[in-house]
């Protein structure tokens, strides 16, 4: 009885706070997800404060287009064991530039064209999806064709044509232009979440209270529509850190004197049996940026819909104790006596 009490006690608690503390309880008892943003925040953290940030200098004693003497054979200073970074210790490239500066740069580079192409491809693909899946009709159909029109197209092709003048210009034109062609795929998911959406309850009485369509789009089945949002920009986020690198690869995204992690992997792959830590540290940290933001987006996910529940031995046996009776049932008819089913009495059975 008192645990039944405690568990409605936890309920009516868990219902009196903000909807905000409520998605962050929930997202800090997704350990893997909070690591996966720890490790995230820190690789970028880290690799803006030793290159710098526009006007803003690094710590580390060189930049990226800086020409230095070899040191080493151009092979990494880097030891564990003392601990030391030395003068390069990620190593030097063909021409002496220091490497570990070279791939800071990079890592800042792959996350501003995340960013930007997530955030322009999150905020076109909602309102064009939102739009079709609300109001339907002519609108849907006109919308969806042209999304349709822009799918067929190859993505690695338009992200070609791109870049390939975007590229030159800097990594914040490249992310803007990229993202206003990488939306195609969250404006389908989202118009397939309205039109289940609209047809609710809730919308239907938002409906007779007055409320208009932007209201009702944005106040009532938006935020319902979070989940699925939510798990395609993470998506989204992950592959924009690899469509970056692959047309940095291919020679069509950002170009020298600025790095990419794609360009430098581009670059040096001629060398990967040579110098294979040339290769090594780009593909690292790429690896290590895309895997961060997915398993991020998808603790960000759980977090947002109530309904996706993951499993809990403790939690499922806690539930079982508070179904177990308080008086054991018995297990043969001589310890309590079998019923009469008309009756109801008990009714004791002879031992033989």
């Amino acid at each position: 009885m008192s645990s039944t009490i405690s568990a409605a006690s936890g309920d009516v608690e868990e219902r009196s706070i903000s909807q905000g503390r409520i998605i962050w309880r929930r997202f800090a008892s997704q350990k893997v997800g909070l690591i996966a943003a720890l490790v995230l925040l820190a690789v970028v953290a880290f690799a803006t404060s030793a290159v710098g940030l526009g006007p803003i200098p690094g710590w580390w004693k060189y930049n990226w287009y800086d020409l230095a003497d070899s040191v080493n054979g151009g092979e990494p200073t880097l030891s564990l064991f003392p601990f030391s970074l030395g003068d390069h210790p990620f190593g030097q490239d063909r021409i002496g530039r220091d490497y570990f500066a070279m791939t800071m740069r990079g890592i800042q580079n792959s996350f501003v064209a995340m960013m930007l192409i997530t955030g322009i491809a999150l905020v076109v693909g909602i309102t064009v999806g939102a739009i079709a899946g609300y109001f339907r009709g002519w609108v849907d159909a006109v919308l969806m064709r042209i999304t349709d029109v822009f799918i067929v197209i190859p993505a690695i092709v338009i992200a070609a044509v791109v870049g390939n003048w975007a590229g030159a210009v800097g990594v914040w034109v490249l992310g803007l232009m990229l993202g206003f062609f990488s939306w195609m795929v969250i404006a389908r998911l989202v118009r397939g979440e309205f039109l289940s959406l609209r047809e609710r309850e809730f919308v239907e009485a938002a409906r007779v209270a007055g409320a208009s369509d932007a209201r009702i789009i944005f106040r009532h089945i938006l935020p319902n529509a979070t989940g699925v949002i939510i798990v395609a920009g993470s998506l989204l986020a992950a592959g924009a850190i690899l469509l970056e690198a692959a047309i940095s690869l291919l020679g069509y995204g950002i170009r020298s004197p600025d790095v990419s992690l794609g360009l430098l992997i581009g670059v040096n792959q001629s060398a990967f049996t040579v110098r294979p830590w040339l290769f090594w540290w780009p593909a690292v940290f790429i690896v290590t940026l895309a895997l961060s933001a997915n398993i991020f987006g998808d603790a960000l996910r759980e977090a947002f819909d109530p309904r996706s529940r993951r499993f809990s031995r403790r939690r499922t046996k806690e539930r079982a104790n508070l179904a177990e009776p308080d008086v054991a049932a018995p297990t043969t008819l001589m310890d309590a006596g079998a019923q009469n089913p008309r009756t109801g009495t008990p009714t004791l059975r002879d031992p033989e």
